[in-house]
């Protein structure tokens, strides 16, 4: 795609304070994180938990999963890092971490938190479940922001057919050194929020309780496993099979046999009551006593 040229980049800086620089990686990372926090809250306070309970629960959740997300990308890109000093390791403001990897820390966090606070892990996982795909919709446009997680070239024919009606601004982003590349961050982010749809209407049907959650855990991985085999900087298991896709088939796989497996162990698991709160009347005065 030559006669695209080669445009400048937008910015990766957010706000240059002298010494502190903040990204615009971070900015969105921590947008989603918090439109999904005060999701969370809502929904918690409507199934009766406290109204505080996830943000007890991301104390303990954030800088773990933040580090998980970190080690999982650090030790399957080892061959880049062995070298590399422990800042450029940590470097987690100039991208490179693993969803899969926050996940992991994420629900063992929740698993230690529900035991703890004496509270249903899986009801805190339902609830959780939105929040979580809609942090991943916003949050893959910090990788736009950063010109990575990126497909291969685009052809003639694609560009022609359909990427010319994308908005320029995307064009532009994803041209690289005079290259056009499929925008894969916008795939993904576009695949969570119909996933999102599809959790949020769950929650009007009286699901079973944790299938809100492992509905998620399937869709999501769906989605991941088609949009990674277009991506160029895939994680590598013996630099031959994609990780994120061989985590993604073994999750489908787990998940849809422990929905079968819960289901069948317990034919009368407990189902959600998804009814709008009622709303308070307007216009009516209490009366005064004399």
């Amino acid at each position: 795609m030559s006669e695209l040229g080669n445009p400048e980049p937008l910015s990766r800086v957010f706000l240059d304070l002298g010494p502190f620089t903040i990204y615009w990686y971070g900015v969105i990372i921590a947008t989603g994180l918090f439109i999904g926090l005060w999701m969370a809250t809502k929904e918690s306070q409507r199934l009766g938990l406290p109204k505080d309970i996830f943000v007890d629960l991301l104390v303990f959740a954030i800088p773990i999963a933040i580090l998980s997300a970190r080690i999982y990308y650090v030790i399957f890109e080892w061959n880049r890092f062995k070298d590399a000093s422990f800042i450029e390791m940590i470097a987690v403001w100039e991208g490179g971490i693993a969803i899969h990897g926050a996940l992991i820390g994420s629900v063992l966090t929740a698993l230690v938190f529900a035991r703890v606070r004496k509270v249903s892990f899986w009801k805190l996982a339902d609830i959780a479940a939105p929040s979580i795909i809609l942090g991943q919709a916003v949050g893959r446009w910090g990788n736009f922001m950063n010109q990575e997680a990126h497909g291969g070239p685009v052809s003639e024919s694609f560009y022609e057919n359909v990427m010319q009606y994308f908005p320029d601004f995307i064009v532009n982003q994803m041209v690289i050194d005079g290259t056009l590349y499929h925008p894969t961050f916008l795939y993904e982010s576009v695949w969570n929020f119909l996933v999102l749809a599809l959790l949020l209407y769950l929650r009007r049907v009286n699901p079973k309780r944790g299938e809100i959650f492992l509905t998620y855990v399937i869709a999501y991985s769906i989605g991941r496993f088609f949009i990674e085999g277009m991506r160029t900087d895939s994680l590598y298991v013996f630099e031959v099979i994609r990780m994120a896709q061989a985590i993604s088939v073994a999750l489908v796989v787990g998940a849809v046999l422990l929905m079968i497996f819960r289901r069948r162990q317990n034919p009368d698991l407990v189902s959600y009551d998804y009814v709008e709160p009622k709303k308070k009347a307007k216009g009516k005065k209490k009366s005064k006593k004399k």
